[in-house]
């Protein structure tokens, strides 16, 4: 009894120490009692959760995958591409027979205006024409009377310089006319109009109008304007450190920023030689290939510009997977998850530790690069295992098994 008695007391002296051993280190049972808490890079799959997932395995592959560089810029139309409407004449605008976004024709009748001082230069060319007609009589005279000696040489050369005077006024007023768009031939025959009509610089699309009916028009002021955007050519504006990698001849690809969901294509012409606007970017032109539906002057676009292939590791797309900002790898490992700390392990049942996965694997942060055919450039940040498996199916699984799993794992 008096030994029973021993023992007991014992006990309830350690019991005692051990909380008061509790109560004066609060901290460390805080920060050091609950390792768990720390996150864990480390997630196990058993074999069913492996079969069930279907999780691949692979390799960090070197690809050839092609080096780009991003640059912003704008949608332009060469000005030999662009054009004002204006008339030749002065006079009232008595027609209009375009409208905004209307296709035009070179060549074709846009307005027309009245003037009567027009009637003015038809009536001067229909006189020079009739006294063409008579220096050529008095021409052919002087030449008999010449020949005969029955008149002087100089009557002769006085109606040849009267005739050439009288050809030049008339090739002027007919290039006067033919500027104006009135008929030469017409005017000949008697058909004088106090009309003109003002036609299509170049082929396009109206822009906008200017003018309207009854109003005054002069050389001074565009009635309208049309632009053609079959030449469309990016404007964009590359940096300093990009410069010597870009060269005429390049590809780029495209996307209108308000629209990024269509590529378009287009080949750089020129590269500037000097930096624009006081800045650190040198402009760079490049025209547009293929289709060009809804593109417009002036809409803001974001580019890739294709600067060669060069050889380095990269992972399907699907392996990688990003959390919290970050982007990740999984790879297999030997190290494993303790036991006493997987739930679905069995917390606590020394039975279940049988059912621990024999498949471990561990996160790999990674830094993203240029993705092509499949395929993602990848960085490190710690140098991998040669050799290393990676998982190129399922990541995505082994992600969320590790962020929901309630505690984390180790």
């Amino acid at each position: 009894m008096k030994r029973i008695f021993q023992i007991l007391t014992v006990a309830i002296f350690l019991a005692s120490a051990s909380c008061g051993s509790k109560k004066m280190e609060p901290v460390t049972e805080s920060t050091e009692a609950h390792p768990e808490e720390r996150e864990s890079t480390i997630v196990s799959l058993t074999d069913a959760q492996l079969k069930t997932v279907a999780v691949e395995m692979g390799s960090v592959e070197q690809k050839n995958i092609t080096a780009t560089v991003k640059v912003n810029g704008t949608l332009e139309v060469p000005p030999q591409n662009k054009a004002y409407v204006t008339s030749l004449y002065s006079g009232v605008l008595r027609s209009i027979l375009i409208h905004p976004g209307a296709p035009v024709r070179k060549g074709q009748v846009l307005a027309t205006v009245v003037n009567t001082e027009l009637s003015g230069i038809q009536q001067q060319l229909i006189t020079v024409n009739a006294s063409l007609r008579l220096a050529e009589l008095e021409q052919a005279r002087q030449q008999e009377l010449v020949a005969g000696n029955a008149a002087p040489l100089k009557n002769l050369q006085r109606a040849q310089a009267e005739l050439s005077s009288l050809r030049a006024q008339r090739s002027a007023l007919q290039r006067q006319l033919s500027d104006l768009g009135i008929s030469a031939a017409s005017v000949s025959t008697g058909s004088i109009s106090s009309t003109l009509s003002i036609r299509a610089p170049i082929s396009g699309t109206i822009s906008d109008i200017n003018a309207q009916i009854g109003s005054k028009v002069d050389a001074a002021t565009p009635l309208a304007q049309i632009v053609n955007n079959s030449q469309l050519h990016l404007d964009l504006f590359v940096y300093e450190k990009d410069l010597p990698v870009i060269r005429i001849g390049q590809i780029i690809h495209f996307t209108l920023t308000n629209n990024p969901g269509k590529e378009y294509d287009a080949k750089i012409f020129s590269v500037g030689t000097a930096f624009a606007n006081e800045t650190k970017a040198v402009p760079v032109h490049a025209e547009v290939m293929g289709e060009k539906a809804g593109l417009i002057e002036g809409m803001g676009v974001t580019a890739i510009i294709s600067i060669g292939t060069q050889t380095a590791p990269a992972v399907p797309n699907e392996a990688i997977v990003t959390s919290g900002g970050k982007d990740y790898i999984f790879i297999r490992t030997n190290k494993q998850v303790e036991a006493h700390h997987d739930e679905e392990a069995g917390e606590g049942h020394p039975e279940s530790h049988e059912a621990v996965s024999a498949h471990h694997f561990e996160r790999i942060e990674i830094a993203r690069g240029v993705s092509e055919l499949g395929y993602t450039v990848i960085t490190p940040v710690q140098e991998l295992p040669d050799n290393v498996q990676i998982v190129t199916k399922g990541a995505f699984f082994l992600m969320a098994k590790m962020t929901n799993t309630g505690k984390h794992e180790h």
